[in-house]
């Protein structure tokens, strides 16, 4: 835990001088008076400036950026990260080159991290966090993949009236394709089995 202790002719001041070296708003300190400031004799002899300890409270998206970085050093990958707020879920984006394996087949290890990474947050957290983890902007791409799969499925199941069963996919790429084909007036989409192997079907309306 990151301790500071910061001065000034106030308290006020000194918490301010105290935040400024910190560089971090006041929501993230606890903070505790250890002096308070004292004009002296005739306001000179013996003046004391107020004494503040700021103690800097743990960030749980900090905490899981630190712990992606601790994890692409592991498998010796020269990565930046950058952290991205999007309404209610905070967006963490890797970039860098060789990061197929941190990605894994189909995203694969990428959610692994991605789950990882919000225990991690989420156990330095006061409140709920929701990280989405994204690498060299993967999740666009499958997204695109996954819309342009879907399509093609529901155009084979309209012409040959048999339904198809999808490979195993995540909760979150099964969502993709139930919203793609939701609009769509020939086919229902349902999904069937058990984690990890629950699958889509498309099957004619």
């Amino acid at each position: 835990m990151k301790m500071l202790v910061a001065s000034g002719k106030t308290i006020e001041e000194a918490v301010r001088s105290g935040l400024a070296q910190l560089g971090v708003k006041e929501d993230r300190v606890n903070i505790t008076v250890l002096e308070q400031p004292s004009k002296g004799l005739f306001g000179l002899i013996g003046a004391r400036e107020a004494k503040v300890q700021l103690e800097l409270l743990p960030d749980g998206v900090e905490e899981a950026i630190s712990f992606l970085r601790a994890v692409s050093e592991a498998m010796e990958l020269t990565v930046s990260v950058e952290r991205e707020d999007e309404g209610e879920s905070i967006r963490i984006n890797i970039s860098g080159s060789d990061l197929g394996i941190l990605i894994g087949r189909r995203g694969q290890t990428l959610d692994s991290l991605q789950y990882l990474a919000n225990i991690v947050a989420n156990r330095h957290s006061d409140h709920h966090l929701r990280i989405v983890l994204d690498a060299e902007q993967f999740r666009e791409r499958r997204r695109q993949t996954l819309e342009a799969l879907s399509e093609r499925m529901a155009s084979r199941v309209v012409r040959t009236r048999k339904e198809i069963v999808l490979e195993p996919m995540s909760s979150q790429e099964r969502k993709i394709i139930h919203a793609r084909l939701q609009a769509n007036p020939n086919v229902k989409t349902y999904s069937q089995g058990d984690e990890p192997n629950r699958r889509i079907v498309i099957a004619l309306k």
